[in-house]
């Protein structure tokens, strides 16, 4: 097996265009074919479909994609292994930290504490909304995350490590009173919310919120920016409802006078460690896993 071939079905896949993929990896489309035809006839299976709209896999397709994401992280920490040998930890770790949680608060401190203590290790840091991190731990993408949610899912191992309460953030012109005590959820009927999308777990924890208390939700913009979401609450054109980290972060970066109260029924959201079931950490990444969760306990204090 030449290890380009699986180089470069990633690529076609994560490309979603054999032609796109040629042009990435600067060789000519019919020698990337070429090489695809040969993986297919190696493993004996079809691995894409191509289309006008570009390339899907198949189901062998996916578990060749999933392996080959394993075998080539392999390869890359072998070659650190083998270059760092007798010396410190070396290789590359790839961490999804979710938005709009503690979890985003993080990257710069893992950032510090992992070239501190390991300079010889890359680091890889996701922070996405629209990307399903246990799928892309499954696939090989990324060794850990954390991530909202307590599972169970087929192939991942979450590690619950922290609950989340979600604060009301709103501009005094709300003319919502500053207070200790937390905000009814059916006393917020109406209000302009700036929230993220449907499919985000912050979202679903507010959507469920207000169904159970028959409460009406006015969403009057989606935003996936933390920096955009802050900048929109501070200038009264929505209220939001945030775990607290993120409404701390909200609250610290407006110049403008804004309210933040916790709600009540209480909403809360379980953030987890995520780590594959069936490919076990390497070296590095257990030394990134244990700094990621020593920053995560100085959350709980």
């Amino acid at each position: 097996m030449d290890i380009r071939r699986l180089k470069s079905f990633i690529v076609i896949v994560d490309s979603g265009s054999i032609t796109r993929a040629a042009d990435l990896l600067h060789i000519a489309q019919p020698a990337l074919s070429q090489q695809l035809a040969a993986l297919e006839e190696h493993f004996g299976h079809k691995l894409l479909i191509r289309s006008q709209q570009g390339v899907s896999m198949t189901d062998a397709g996916h578990a060749v994609y999933r392996h080959a994401q394993i075998i080539l992280r392999q390869m890359e920490q072998a070659q650190a292994d083998a270059s760092a040998a007798g010396n410190s930890l070396a290789g590359r770790v790839s961490v999804g930290l979710v938005p709009f949680s503690s979890a985003a608060t993080l990257s710069v401190d893992l950032l510090a504490e992992t070239r501190k203590r390991h300079p010889g290790i890359l680091l890889h840091l996701t922070e996405s909304v629209g990307q399903t991190y246990s799928q892309m731990i499954m696939n090989g993408r990324l060794e850990m995350a954390l991530l909202h949610g307590t599972g169970p899912i087929k192939g991942v191992r979450f590690e619950p490590i922290l609950s989340e309460e979600f604060f009301l953030v709103a501009h005094r012109d709300f003319a919502i009173e500053a207070d200790s005590k937390p905000v009814p959820v059916n006393t917020l009927d109406g209000i302009p919310l700036l929230l993220p999308p449907a499919y985000n777990f912050v979202r679903r924890a507010v959507d469920t919120a207000f169904t159970r208390t028959r409460t009406n939700l006015k969403v009057v913009a989606e935003v996936e920016i933390v920096r955009t979401l802050a900048r929109a609450v501070g200038s009264g054109l929505g209220a939001t409802i945030m775990p607290k980290a993120i409404a701390d972060r909200i609250v610290s970066e407006s110049s403008e006078p804004l309210i933040c109260r916790l709600v009540s029924p209480r909403i809360e959201e379980t953030l987890s460690l995520c780590v594959s079931d069936q490919n076990p950490l390497s070296e590095p990444a257990l030394a990134v896993r244990d700094i990621l969760l020593e920053l995560t306990a100085r959350l709980k204090v």
